[in-house]
């Protein structure tokens, strides 16, 4: 009987799969996972909660293509983006790719959240659904904060203290806070290595957690199907999930990897200079997607900034996460809810109105004006120059030279400790934004350079360097190190 079963017709058309399915399960795990029904039918409006599944996965592929190149360390995680960046075949696009892709992801959230709240789809019995949703919103915040400072550039630098510094409002906790994720009191090699394992270890997993469960919660509720319907037990007839909601989303699915993919070969995602913590020229920048946030606490100062940190945002987010508890009609319509469809709008535009305001007073001010256009104009001639790889010659010849005379070693020291460093290159090779230091004592007497560190020349000073004034010891020493490079 076994044997006349296993030769059937029917058993042999199947192939491939029916042997595959037979020991698996795989065609009954489809039929659950895709005959889910759909009341009136596939719509596009569907289509924002599939595309974030998609761009996550994207997400994860690219982001451990970068991982292989990466190194989380403060000496040499600029080096290896740039190296990425400039080298790599292809790096610069799977690089502009995942940098584009989380502005998408924050995007089409953005997008599903409005779907959904105006189509009244977390009424009847989807609180925890709602709540999920609101859990997912802040992880994928959460993963682009903690992805912002890997490139460890000037803007990811200066724009990750910013938002460090404000988790040190935080009453009571904040210090602890601040230095949980800094690693300590200072940004260095411990903050990008916290940082790396949050977002490349620590937040994906809670992320593929809380998907699992919003996906669980929303086949448990069912589709709430069109804004005319009820949502507890709607009326309209249904079609399964696949195969024309399963063709949308796919085509939805193309146009983004489509849009992301001519965005990163004509538009490649830029490196700035690597991060000089010492200049206090910077003007620090978040990401779009952090501007309205970055322009709301500029009206809190000082004691005020408890309640614009803490108190306000948290009463948003509250009455945002309590909707489904709050608002428990059946009527969906967004005509219907005035109130809930005014408040929804009134902090949209809020946050354009916020992110228009800082555009406004960034270009409004000749002096930021100023600086910003030199930002930009510094990040774009670092990403015309070509990849400079770390050489360790130098640094041993330079050991070396230093071991052999104290006043030389004393020298690297202070080079060191006032961040010459950062602008000049590792033992003065020069770097995006400053000029090589080698064989300067050529062309410069110990006079002259104690004379332009005392008072640098105009160019100088719009260049970034500020006045050097040290004791008379260590200024020797630093002439004496600059005249053995």
């Amino acid at each position: 009987m076994n044997v006349t079963e296993s030769s059937s017709p029917s058993t042999k058309s199947k192939g491939l799969f029916g042997w595959f399915d037979k020991r698996t399960g795989l065609d009954s795990v489809l039929r659950e996972t895709l005959d889910e029904p759909i009341p009136g039918g596939a719509r596009f409006a569907y289509v924002f909660g599939s595309g974030l599944i998609f761009i996550f996965l994207s997400q994860v592929i690219t982001g451990v293509f970068l991982a292989l190149y990466y190194v989380p360390s403060a000496d040499h995680a600029h080096t290896t983006v740039a190296y990425i960046t400039k080298a790599v075949s292809s790096g610069s696009f799977i690089r502009s790719i995942h940098a584009y892709g989380s502005s998408a992801m924050v995007i089409l959230l953005l997008l599903h959240v409005t779907q959904t709240f105006l189509y009244g789809s977390y009424k009847g019995r989807r609180e925890l659904l709602w709540l999920s949703g609101c859990g997912l919103f802040g992880l994928v915040l959460c993963m682009a904060f903690t992805g912002y400072l890997l490139p460890w550039d000037q803007k990811a630098y200066f724009a990750t203290a910013v938002g460090t510094n404000i988790a040190g409002e935080v009453p009571f906790i904040g210090g602890w806070l601040k230095s949980l994720m800094r690693g300590g009191a200072d940004m260095g090699t411990l903050t990008l290595s916290r940082f790396f394992v949050a977002h490349v270890l620590v937040v994906p997993a809670i992320i593929f957690s809380f998907v699992a469960m919003h996906v669980y919660l929303f086949r448990k509720a069912g589709a709430a199907g069109p804004i005319s319907e009820n949502p507890v037990a709607p009326t309209s007839p249904s079609e399964p999930f696949y195969p024309k909601q399963v063709i949308v989303d796919a085509a939805f699915a193309l146009l983004i990897i489509l849009v992301l993919a001519l965005m990163s070969h004509y538009s490649p995602f830029e490196l700035g200079p690597e991060a000089n913590p010492a200049d206090a020229h910077y003007l620090p920048r978040p990401e779009w997607y952090y501007i309205p946030i970055f322009q709301w606490l500029k009206y809190w100062p000082g004691s005020l900034s408890f309640l614009g940190v803490v108190v306000v945002p948290s009463i948003v987010a509250f009455f945002f996460a309590s909707l489904p508890f709050l608002d428990k009609r059946m009527e969906r319509r967004p005509w219907k809810r005035p109130f809930a469809v005014g408040c929804y709008v009134f902090i949209f535009l809020a946050l354009f109105g916020l992110g228009g305001l800082s555009y406004r007073g960034d270009h409004a001010d000749p002096g930021y004006d100023a600086q910003l256009t030199a930002q930009a104009k510094a990040t774009d001639d670092f990403m015309k120059q070509p990849f400079q790889p770390e050489v360790s010659g130098g640094a041993t010849a330079a050991a070396s030279a230093a071991s052999s005379d104290p006043q030389v070693a004393q020298g690297a020291k202070v080079f060191t400790a006032h961040f010459c460093n950062a602008c000049h290159g590792t033992n003065g090779a020069g770097g995006p934004m400053a000029p090589a230091l080698t064989g300067i004592h050529k062309r410069l007497d110990a006079d002259h350079l104690v004379a332009l560190f005392n008072a640098p020349t105009e160019k100088m000073t719009k260049g970034g360097m500020p006045k050097v004034t040290l004791p008379d010891a260590d200024m020797k020493a630093l002439v004496a190190y600059l005249g053995s490079l």
